[in-house]
């Protein structure tokens, strides 16, 4: 049995109360890396924590819904989460590129508009901005698709050399109609107006959830919190919670619900799942 975790907040026991309540009201978001995968040096590597995706198939019968919210393409979080063809996850949604891609287990597509023209002309420039600001070594740039991302983390100083690039990015991020969303040692160049937030929020929308839960490690989660702030103000019932690190504190001291990395997401799942039956 899964103790549930009490959160820690009025706003998110109510949160809480109300998806144990009417959980065929209740929408549950995730981000990916960071909360159902562990952080790892080489983001290729990533995988979802070996017990996430039985806790999701445990819990996704037992809601409205279950959307994965994350800034990678959604085929590649598809793939790293082992979402496709599991028994109770007929009706995932996994929301790639803040929103921009959409794929949806019941039909294994993916639907998305065509990208910014923006990603390929700074894609194309990013090596030489790399090499004058001194930064190749200990620096990686992951192919994104619809954004680009430059990691620090194999730096000798990976904070050092994230704001060392923090200037420059932003320089050729905006000479292309991009925008620098900043991350766990790494900055992500993107097209504008898309956010996790707004897809939250749409999704919540579409769905007529009458409470969400959503739950985020990292910076680019900010958007979601504030959307799920903004939902309560218009009488959707909302959890907020936090996969604590200590590379980013930002978000738990937003949250109603601090758990234990990637690890205490799942046991949350379990619990809820559990608490359901």
């Amino acid at each position: 049995m899964h103790p549930l975790p009490t959160p820690a907040t009025q706003p998110g026991r109510d949160g809480l109360a109300a998806l144990l309540a009417k959980p065929s009201a209740a929408t549950v978001g995730l981000d990916f890396d960071g909360t159902l995968a562990p952080i790892v040096a080489d983001p290729e590597q990533a995988r979802a924590h070996p017990e996430a995706v039985p806790a999701l198939a445990a819990l996704a019968p037992k809601v409205a819904s279950v959307a994965v919210i994350t800034g990678r393409p959604a085929a590649v979080a598809v793939r790293y989460g082992g979402f496709d063809g599991v028994l109770g996850l007929e009706h995932l949604t996994v929301l790639g590129h803040y929103g921009a891609e959409r794929w949806d287990a019941a039909t294994g597509a993916v639907t998305a508009p065509a990208p910014h023209p923006g990603v390929a002309a700074v894609r194309a420039e990013l090596p030489g901005v790399l090499e004058r600001a001194g930064a190749r070594r200990g620096t990686w740039i992951e192919e994104k698709g619809r954004a680009v991302a430059v990691h620090t983390r194999r730096a000798d100083d990976p904070q050092a050399a994230l704001e060392a690039l923090r200037g420059p990015l932003t320089d050729l991020a905006t000479r292309h109609g991009l925008v620098v969303e900043p991350g766990r040692m790494v900055l992500e160049l993107r097209p504008p107006g898309m956010d996790k937030g707004m897809a939250l929020a749409r999704h919540v929308r579409t769905t007529g959830a009458e409470a969400v839960l959503y739950a985020g490690d990292d910076l680019g989660d900010l958007p979601a919190f504030a959307a799920v702030e903004e939902l309560r103000s218009e009488g959707v019932f909302g959890l907020l919670v936090c996969s604590g690190s200590t590379e980013v504190t930002e978000l738990a001291e937003r949250a109603d619900m601090v758990v234990d990395g990637p690890a205490g997401v799942v046991h949350l799942l379990r619990a809820l799942a559990a608490q359901l039956d």
